[in-house]
């Protein structure tokens, strides 16, 4: 965890913030006052991989105060086709402690704090309760499952994205309107949809999609424009068309319907039929 002062909104910023953060301050949209809201702002984000990096350096840059990161595995060779925030040097070393390096040494005066570890049903609680945003970067159901559960039962805002071969996704759930188990009540069975290690994915498409999650926190922070509430916006690279669909909340949905039979964290692995997730001896 970084040293770094806690702030709040109402504290004034620094002349090196100033200079820094001038072209956001200049926007009517953000100005000194939305700028400070980016400062107070506490953002989670599940994963330091191809939607995590972008995600996080965004929000670094932007100057968000506080972000947080959930990765237990190690930088792998085939990783730099489309995770930014590794470079070859990584290669072998806990992405925890690459993602940091990166996001420091592009501003020094954001705060990360490091989970390194997988998030899973004894942990998401308490991981998250310190957070006002969360960010889904995962690419595996049971996380997916898992982390929008949590975010709901916590009351928190869920900036979702996924992505595979040309394609991606974005949307925002916040509790009250919806949850990912109203638009999948139930996970794919095993095999029927490839990840991305067996389909392959194009590296551009997690900065494009990274890049709109993002944009989603900083609306979210500042309260401002149309976030993708109620609305699930598709991307096809290969056409380069972006479709919107519309969600809604599902009065039957097991977690936030009429009548939920969720009512706490349960064993996601076994609900999405995955093997469980297994942390690899990191290398410094």
């Amino acid at each position: 965890m970084s040293d770094a002062p806690q702030t709040t909104v109402s504290e004034a910023l620094t002349p090196d913030e100033v200079m820094r953060y001038s072209r956001h301050i200049i926007m009517p949209q953000v100005g000194p006052q939305g700028q400070r809201k980016l400062r107070a702002g506490r953002v989670l984000i599940i994963g330091a991989g191809g939607l995590g990096g972008p995600v996080a350096l965004y929000l670094a840059m932007a100057g968000v105060g506080k972000i947080g990161m959930v990765e237990f595995d190690v930088v792998d060779l085939s990783n730099l086709q489309r995770q930014m925030l590794h470079t070859t040097a990584d290669v072998d070393r806990p992405k925890i402690v690459s993602a940091e390096e990166k996001l420091k040494a592009y501003n020094p005066h954001v705060e990360v704090v490091k989970h390194h570890t997988p998030i899973t049903s004894d942990n998401a609680m308490e991981i998250i309760s310190g957070y006002d945003i969360v960010v889904n970067g995962a690419d595996n159901f049971a996380t997916r499952y898992l982390v929008n559960d949590a975010c709901y039962l916590a009351g928190k805002t869920l900036v979702d994205g996924a992505i595979l071969l040309f394609d991606g996704q974005a949307t925002v759930y916040k509790p009250g309107s919806g949850c990912y188990r109203c638009l999948y009540p139930d996970p794919p069975p095993p095999g029927l949809v490839p990840s991305c290690a067996e389909a392959g994915v194009l590296g551009a498409i997690t900065g494009i999609i990274g890049s709109i999650q993002a944009t989603e926190v900083f609306k979210q922070i500042l309260d401002i424009g149309n976030p993708l509430v109620n609305r699930l916006l598709l991307v096809d690279a290969l056409s380069m068309e972006f479709r919107t669909m519309k969600l809604r909340r599902d009065p039957s949905c097991p977690l936030c319907g009429d009548n939920p039979t969720v009512t706490e964290l349960i064993d996601y692995d076994a609900f999405c039929g995955s093997p469980p997730l297994e942390m690899p001896a990191a290398t410094a």
